[in-house]
């Protein structure tokens, strides 16, 4: 059977010349085999541009919509920023000064001064701190010294102060002695802990009283100690001797032969304090007084 599809035909135009062509010949070409293949050769390509058009669209949209969404850092918050991060700086910076200064040997110790001794010699506070020599400042403390000294029983406490860059100032505090305490030949200088301080063999030569009788007992060695302890410095140079019968009767004598009455250890601040008036006050020759009675400190007697 016969095809009925009629051929299609297309002029030639100007852009499409045939090479076969004759002047004055209209040419012409079956377009079905182009319509039946061109789609299939041009369809892809079509999709893959359109792909990329659609990409680089989302993108600029994704760009578009960054942009508008990417608000300025607000002031406060970037001070702040800034704030932190200059402080940590200065944190870095002053921990790695003061890690340099503690292991410096730019602030070793080469000098100690030593201050506050009557009973030792600085020489020997200087010797018993040798092993701080060449130990950077920053690393000596109150604590290390008073280790250092505890040999020397005339140490009560100490304190250090650091004078950069190689000087190390102690400052001593002396334990105090306020009575003799005899010991077969020997004077011992004793302070209120009962801390021996020292010796004399010529209890005259320091002055001191002289703790009596069964007074080395300790609740009574305790209530004589925190008496004279009491006492101003020049009142206790008066005092020849100390003596306790107990705890609530301690006496007192002076150099000049007189009894001091004190009593218990109560209120024996305000006991000091009477006792050095009483004792400044002008001497009466028609009165004279032989005992001062302080165990009432606000009703004392002289008789």
């Amino acid at each position: 059977m016969a095809s009925t599809r009629k051929p299609t035909f297309k002029p030639a135009t100007a852009s499409t010349p045939k090479a076969d062509a004759g002047p004055g010949v209209i040419s012409a070409e079956r377009t079905l085999e182009a319509q039946e293949s061109g789609p299939a050769t041009t369809e892809p390509a079509a999709r893959k541009g359109g792909a990329k058009q659609t990409a680089a669209k989302e993108k600029a949209a994704k760009e578009a919509t960054a942009k508008v969404l990417a608000f300025p850092e607000p002031k406060g918050r970037r001070r702040k920023r800034i704030a932190l991060t200059t402080a940590a700086v200065v944190i870095a910076l002053v921990a790695a000064f003061l890690a340099a200064a503690v292991y410096s040997p730019m602030l070793a110790v080469r000098t100690i001064s030593v201050d506050g001794t009557k009973l030792l010699k600085a020489d020997a506070v200087r010797k018993a701190l040798v092993p701080v020599e060449g130990t950077p400042l920053p690393q000596i403390d109150d604590a290390h010294i008073t280790r250092l000294l505890e040999p020397l029983v005339q140490v009560r406490s100490v304190s250090t102060e650091a004078r950069p860059p190689s000087t190390l100032v102690v400052h001593v505090v002396e334990r105090v002695p306020v009575a003799l305490l005899k010991k077969d030949s020997d004077y011992l200088l004793v302070d209120v802990d009962g801390v021996r301080l020292g010796s004399t063999k010529d209890p005259s030569s320091v002055p001191l009283p002289l703790i009596e009788g069964n007074a080395a007992r300790a609740e009574l060695f305790t209530a004589i100690t925190a008496v004279l302890a009491t006492l101003p410095a020049d009142v206790l140079a008066k005092m020849a001797s100390a003596s306790a019968k107990s705890p609530d009767a301690v006496e007192l004598r002076l150099i000049d032969g007189k009894t001091v009455v004190w009593g218990n250890a109560e209120e024996k601040e305000l006991k000091a304090k009477v006792l050095e008036v009483l004792l400044k006050a002008p001497a009466d020759p028609r009165v004279p007084v032989n005992v001062y009675d302080v165990s009432a400190p606000r009703h004392p007697l002289t008789k």
